[in-house]
């Protein structure tokens, strides 16, 4: 069969892609290069980007598969509509069909729920026999380390990193994050750690991007990745806790060692009031010799951070420009808080009659769909662009930059700072 994979871009993507520096592939994801994995080689298989490509609607195959997050549902249900006036079989995958299939079943002939790598053979079987159903869901959590390498030769574009996997799933459960969402998203697997360099062997670009939820989950499983990974001359960026971080010295040190240039930590707050309110164990107070220790390192620091949490009042705007400074932070991201549908903070909200609005498409932690508690819906959406504007402009950047005594900036790779 010709398979075609469609990857949607979301309105923001669309407008972006203008710019010559998104037309460069700099963070790439893996769901379709996994997917090919374990598409039996019989069949051929296409795939487009909106973000970087064109769709071909004239396009002349057996089955179009599309995966799309929250924000991209609108897009991918407008694709697959157009596809299926034309006669063609539609199939949906992804968080927002997977918490959501009844309503993404209105615009394909099947959907996926949840982790797609055993299903997918399947419902290619089923299909070919005409005996497609119009949903698949896996009745136990994938056995990650059963699955084949990404292929990542399906991807016709410029790259600079590539995307690896190494543990699947995320025990913490954060009411806000969509991990939740996912019947086996909370149960942490990993794969074998020889495998995990046997791919890495084969991947040409220097710089990778693990798409781990955490790599410090299991500190073990990453300290062996870690010392496996030494002299294979690559640089990396991860997630990671920063309490594990803080407490867990020989972890920082083979992750320096085996080329980590950036560590993603989830701060979401600085306010003690807002992490105790959201289950964080971290202390504030900690920040500070945390960060500096990661800088001792030479790793950089990305640190998130979410606003229009229910503790939070008009002056955690100012409080975090602040501590970005203070603390040496590299790299910070801002986000709106936003309850995407499955997770437990959109199932609260919604109970409280606080959500504004369903449009998928303003679902992008850039647009407030909800009713804040403290603050208007105006004051969270100018407050955090205010604070993106202040801190992420050349000069916020630049200020940060010199400001890092402490770390070693030839250890960063060259588009680490291309995140923000």
């Amino acid at each position: 069969m010709k398979i075609l994979f469609i990857q949607p871009s979301s309105i923001k993507s669309r407008k972006s892609n203008k710019r010559l520096i998104f037309k460069i592939h700099l963070h790439p994801s893996l769901t379709f290069e996994q997917l090919s994995g374990v598409t039996p080689d019989k069949h051929e298989i296409n795939f487009i980007d909106e973000r970087y490509n064109k769709i071909d609607y004239e396009w002349k195959g057996d089955i179009i598969g599309i995966s799309c997050m929250t924000a991209e549902a609108p897009r991918a249900y407008k694709i697959a509509d157009r596809f299926r006036k034309k006669g063609l079989t539609v199939v949906l995958g992804g968080w927002h069909p997977s918490a959501l299939p009844e309503e993404a079943k209105k615009h394909a002939d099947s959907i996926v729920i949840g982790e797609a790598e055993a299903t997918w053979p399947k419902l290619l079987r089923d299909f070919e026999t005409g005996y497609l159903k119009p949903f698949y869901r896996n009745k136990s959590p994938i056995d990650i380390s059963k699955i084949p390498p990404a292929r990542r030769d399906i991807r016709k574009c410029v790259s600079f990193t590539a995307g690896v996997q190494a543990s699947r799933g995320c025990t913490i459960g954060c009411e806000f994050c969509a991990i939740s969402n996912s019947k086996y998203g909370c149960i942490h697997r990993k794969r074998k750690i020889e495998k995990i360099i046997d791919e890495i062997n084969t991947i040409k670009q220097k710089y990778l991007f693990f798409f781990d939820p955490s790599l410090t989950i299991n500190p073990s499983f990453a300290k062996e990745l870690f010392k496996a990974m030494r002299g294979l001359n690559k640089k990396f960026k991860c997630f990671g806790n920063i309490d594990i971080l803080g407490k867990d010295d020989e972890l920082l040190k083979l992750s320096a060692e085996a080329g980590c240039s950036v560590w993603f930590v989830g701060i979401e707050s600085f306010s003690q009031k807002t992490l105790n309110n959201i289950g964080k164990s971290s202390r504030v107070k900690d920040y500070d010799k945390i960060i500096k220790k990661i800088h001792d390192h030479g790793i950089a620091v990305f640190s998130s951070m979410i606003f229009g949490f229910d503790t939070d009042t008009i002056d955690v705007f100012d409080r975090a420009v602040e501590k970005v400074y203070d603390l040496d932070i590299d790299i910070a991201g801002f986000s709106i808080l936003t309850p995407y549908p499955g997770t437990p903070l959109f199932n609260r909200l919604e109970k409280e009659k606080r959500i504004l609005s369903y449009d998928w498409s303003k679902y992008d932690e850039d647009h407030v769909v909800f009713q804040p508690k403290n603050m208007t819906p105006k004051d969270l959406l100018f407050s955090t662009e205010r604070v993106r504007n202040q801190v992420n402009s050349l000069s916020g950047i630049s200020r940060r930059i010199l400001k890092s005594k402490n770390l070693k900036i030839q250890k960063i790779s060259p588009n680490s700072f291309l995140y923000i």
